[in-house]
């Protein structure tokens, strides 16, 4: 048995999450890692049933980025929960969402907002 990995990094996407009534005026860049782990016996790896089809993931990434929340701890508990539903042999997922140059005092480069799942 194999643990295999797909990820996608640096999805960049424009969104108007945010705490404060200009965020969600204006928006902002934000950059998406999403990555998963599963057990896979390798014997059949042309066969996107078999695995996690990293363009079903990005489109989870975009739709859930669409959803204006006020916290990105919800887009991306809301992200993993997808992910869960979507592909429930999923051992273990990693969501991080980067608010580049964040409307604050001083040169941010960004902030970061992280979590991670584990199967049972």
């Amino acid at each position: 048995m194999y643990q295999q990995k797909v990820a996608l990094r640096d999805v960049r996407c424009h969104a108007f999450h945010g705490f404060y009534p200009e965020e969600n005026l204006i928006g902002c860049v934000f950059m998406v890692d999403a990555e998963v782990t599963f057990n896979t016996n390798n014997e059949d790896t042309e066969n996107l049933d078999k695995t996690v089809n990293y363009e079903v993931l990005n489109n989870i990434l975009l739709k859930e980025m669409r959803q204006t929340q006020k916290l990105l701890e919800t887009v991306v508990k809301n992200i993993l929960e997808q992910i869960k539903t979507t592909y429930p042999f999923v051992l273990s997922a990693k969501v991080g969402i980067r608010k580049m140059n964040p409307p604050m005092p001083g040169q941010i480069g960004h902030s970061f907002v992280e979590l991670s799942y584990k199967a049972g």
